[in-house]
């Protein structure tokens, strides 16, 4: 390679090529916001799910759950649960 065949890293591209990787590139940063908001909906979603079967997986020979206040509990964990969804 001789001192006069560097290339300079660059292409010409006319105003609309320009326009049209610029909001390929918005729409690309963009969805990348939104997977990553979804990821983390995912997330809290599992670790809201894994203390109920973890407890489920306590005693499986016994027949019966004992779950006092089971109402009021399910209310407050649907509430969470809405949070998330909607977020």
């Amino acid at each position: 390679m001789s001192d006069f065949d560097f290339d300079f890293g660059f292409t010409a591209v006319t105003e609309d090529e320009l326009e049209v990787v610029r909001q390929t590139k918005a729409a690309a940063e963009s969805a990348s916001t939104d997977v990553e908001h979804l990821h983390d909906k995912i997330d809290k979603l599992y670790n809201m799910f894994q203390p109920l079967l973890n407890n489920l997986r306590l005693n499986p020979e016994k027949d019966y759950i004992y779950w006092p206040n089971r109402m009021d509990k399910i209310e407050l964990f649907s509430d969470k649960l809405d949070e998330v969804y909607r977020s």
